[in-house]
C-alpha cells in the first residue's frame, strides 16, 4: 500500500491546482494528460476510510466535485462573460485572401464625341422653392437621360401645406437636336396653352326658335372669371341686333350683312317679320359675352302662330297668352345672368315698354346676393336677390330730342316710371360725362338715369350731301344766311345739332365696358361655370310657378 501523502506535501499540491487551472483557461488549450494522472493519482490515495472509490455503490460520484474542477469551472464561466460582454467582433479577410482578389474591371472605351450642336437656347420658367441643387441638376444632365428624382425638401415652419411658391427653373434646348427627350414637353402643346382663345366669327344660338337650350357655346368659354354678360331687350323693329354689332365687334363703315348678329333686312320689313328667333351668342376677345333676343310681344310671332296654326304647349290656351309668356321668360331670363341688359327703344316713349319691365321682375327667378346679410332686419329685396344694371338706349333718336330742355324731360319721366324698381337704372352711365353736352354743367339733370341717345345711323350720308333748296342746314331762329348768298356758308358742313353716329357709339360703348360686374351668385363663376349657371336658370324660368300663375290669370 502506498503511504499515506504527509501535510507539507498535501499543501504544496494544493498550491499547484490554481495554478495549472489559470494556464488551461488563458492558453485556451485542455490538457487531458495531466488532469487524468491528477485525478486517479487523488483518487487512490488513501484516507482516513482508506481510497476514495466514488464509483461503487455507497459512493456518492455525482454531488462531489473535485476542487480544482470547481475553480477551474469558475474560471472558464468568467471567461466567456467577459468575452462576451467587451470583446468587438471584426469582419474581415485574413491578409492572404485579401491580396487574392482580382484587381477592378477596366473602364469601358469612351464613346466618340458627338458632332458639334448649334447654340443652346435657354428656357425659363418658374419652379418650386428648395429645389435649386435638383434643378441644377436636371440642368446639368444630358438631354435623352431622366434625372434622378429629387428628394423632397421639409416645408419651412412659417409656409403653410400646400404652397408653392415660385422660383425661375433653366432649361436647355437646342435647335439641332436630331432627337427629343422622352419627357420633354411637345412645343406644339406649349405653344397651345399661349395662343389667344379661338375667335367667334358669327353669332350661334343659345336658345332655338322652340324655347329648346343648345349646348353650341360651351366650346368658345374658358375657366377664367373675369367676364362681362350683356343682354338687350326691345320691341319689334327697334334695331337690338345692330346695337348688338356695333358693341360687339362691328364699325358702322362694315356691309350690315356681315354683322355678327344679323339685322332685319329690308325684304323682312317689307313683310313685317322679326329677323331674331330665341336667344343668340356672341362672345368677342375681351371675353365680352353679348345675348341678342327675339323682340317682346311681337305681332310677327303672334301672326307666324295664327296663320301656321302651330300647336301651342297645353298649358297655354291663346296665341297672345303664349307670345307673351315667351317675352316675359326671356327678360326674367336676362334679368337673373347679365351684368348689364339694355332696353332698346325708337320713339318716347311706350307705357307698356315699362309695365312690362316691371312684370318681369316681378316673376324674375329669386338668386342669393353675395352681400346678403341674414340679419338684416331692413325688409328690402335688394339685399336677398339680384338686379342687373338696366339702360335705356333711345335710337333713331332726331335732332330735337338732343335739346337741353327735351333732355331733362326724358330722364324725369324714366325717373317716375321705375321708381318703384329695384332695377339698377341710375347712377351708372352719363350722358354728361362723356362730354356730349360740353355746355351743361354736370348738375344740370337732378334726376339722371341710364339714358343715351343714339341718332338714325344714316345720318352721316345726308349731312354730307349738299342741302336742297328750301331747306336751310342751320335753324331759323340763328338767322344764318343761305347756301346762295355767300361763297363762304356754302362750304361748311351741314348742323345736326349732335355727335355723329361714330363718335356716339364709341362713348356708348366705352360706358358699358366700364360698368361695375357684381357677382351673379353665392360663388364666383368661370365662364364655363356661368353656362352651366344660365342652363339651369333658363329651365327654372320655363318651370317658374309664379309665371305660370300669371298665365292662368291672362287666360
Amino acid at each position: 500500500m502506498p503511504p499515506h501523502p504527509t501535510p507539507a506535501k498535501a499543501t504544496e499540491e494544493s498550491r499547484l491546482e490554481p495554478a495549472v487551472s489559470a494556464t488551461m483557461s488563458e492558453s485556451g488549450h485542455s490538457q487531458p494528460g495531466l488532469y487524468g494522472i491528477e485525478r486517479r493519482r487523488r483518487w487512490k490515495e488513501p484516507g482516513p476510510g482508506g481510497p476514495q472509490n466514488l464509483s461503487g455503490p455507497g459512493g456518492r460520484e455525482r454531488d462531489y466535485i473535485a476542487p480544482w474542477e470547481r475553480e477551474r469551472r469558475d474560471g472558464s464561466e468568467e471567461t466567456s462573460s467577459s468575452v462576451m460582454q467587451k470583446t468587438p467582433i471584426i469582419l474581415s479577410k485574413p491578409p492572404a485572401e485579401r491580396s487574392k482578389q482580382p484587381p477592378p474591371p477596366a473602364a469601358p472605351a469612351a464613346p466618340p464625341a458627338p458632332a458639334p450642336l448649334e447654340k443652346p437656347i435657354v428656357l425659363m420658367k418658374p419652379r418650386e422653392e428648395g429645389k435649386g441643387p435638383a434643378a441644377a441638376a436636371n440642368a446639368s444632365t444630358p438631354e435623352g437621360t431622366a434625372p434622378a428624382p429629387p428628394a423632397a425638401p421639409a416645408p419651412p415652419k412659417g409656409e403653410k401645406e400646400g404652397q408653392r411658391p415660385t422660383q425661375p427653373v433653366y432649361q436647355i434646348q437646342n435647335r439641332g437636336m436630331g432627337t427629343a427627350a422622352p419627357a420633354a414637353m411637345d412645343p406644339v402643346v406649349g405653344q397651345a396653352k399661349l395662343l389667344p382663345p379661338e375667335r367667334m366669327k358669327h353669332s350661334i344660338k343659345l336658345v332655338d326658335d322652340q324655347m329648346n337650350w343648345c349646348d353650341s357655346a360651351i366650346e368658345y368659354l374658358l375657366d377664367q372669371t373675369d367676364v362681362l354678360v350683356v343682354g338687350v331687350l326691345g320691341l319689334q323693329g327697334t334695331g337690338k341686333s345692330m346695337v348688338m354689332s356695333l358693341l360687339s365687334a362691328n364699325t358702322p363703315e362694315e356691309d350690315q350683312r356681315a354683322y355678327v348678329f344679323r339685322a332685319q333686312s329690308a325684304e323682312m320689313k317689307e313683310r313685317g317679320g322679326n329677323q331674331t328667333s330665341g336667344i343668340d351668342f356672341f362672345i368677342t376677345q375681351e371675353r365680352i359675352v353679348f345675348l341678342d333676343t327675339q323682340p317682346i310681344l311681337s305681332p310677327s310671332i303672334l301672326d307666324h302662330l295664327i296663320n301656321n296654326d302651330r300647336k301651342l304647349p297645353p298649358e297655354y290656351n291663346l296665341p297672345h297668352t303664349y307670345v307673351e309668356m315667351q317675352s316675359l321668360q326671356i327678360a326674367a331670363f336676362l334679368f337673373t345672368v347679365c351684368h348689364v341688359v339694355i332696353v332698346v327703344q325708337d320713339w318716347f316713349t311706350d307705357l307698356s315698354l315699362y309695365r312690362f319691365l316691371q312684370t318681369a321682375e316681378m316673376v324674375k327667378p329669386s338668386t342669393p346676393s353675395p352681400s346678403h346679410e341674414s340679419s338684416s332686419s331692413s325688409g328690402s329685396d335688394e339685399g336677398t336677390e339680384y338686379y342687373p344694371h338696366l339702360v335705356f338706349l333711345q335710337n333713331k333718336a332726331r335732332r330735337e330730342d338732343f335739346c337741353p330742355r327735351k333732355l331733362q324731360q326724358m330722364h324725369l319721366m324714366i325717373d317716375q316710371l321705375m321708381a318703384h324698381s329695384h332695377l339698377r337704372y341710375k347712377g351708372t352711365l352719363s350722358m354728361l360725362q362723356c362730354n356730349v353736352f360740353p355746355g351743361l354743367p354736370p348738375d344740370f339733370l337732378d334726376s339722371e338715369v341710364n339714358l343715351f341717345l343714339v341718332p338714325f345711323m344714316d345720318s352721316e350720308a345726308e349731312s354730307e350731301n349738299p342741302p336742297r333748296a328750301g331747306c336751310p342746314p342751320y335753324p331759323p331762329h340763328l338767322n344764318v344766311p343761305g347756301p346762295g348768298s355767300s361763297p363762304l356758308f356754302s362750304l361748311l358742313p351741314g348742323y345736326r345739332g349732335h355727335p355723329s353716329f361714330q363718335s356716339l357709339v364709341s362713348k356708348l360703348r366705352s360706358q358699358v365696358m366700364s360698368m361695375a360686374r357684381p357677382q351673379l351668385s353665392h360663388t364666383i363663376l368661370t365662364e364655363k361655370n356661368w353656362f352651366h349657371y344660365a342652363a339651369r336658370i333658363w329651365d327654372g324660368v320655363k318651370k317658374s310657378s309664379a309665371l305660370a300663375e300669371y298665365s292662368r290669370l291672362l287666360a
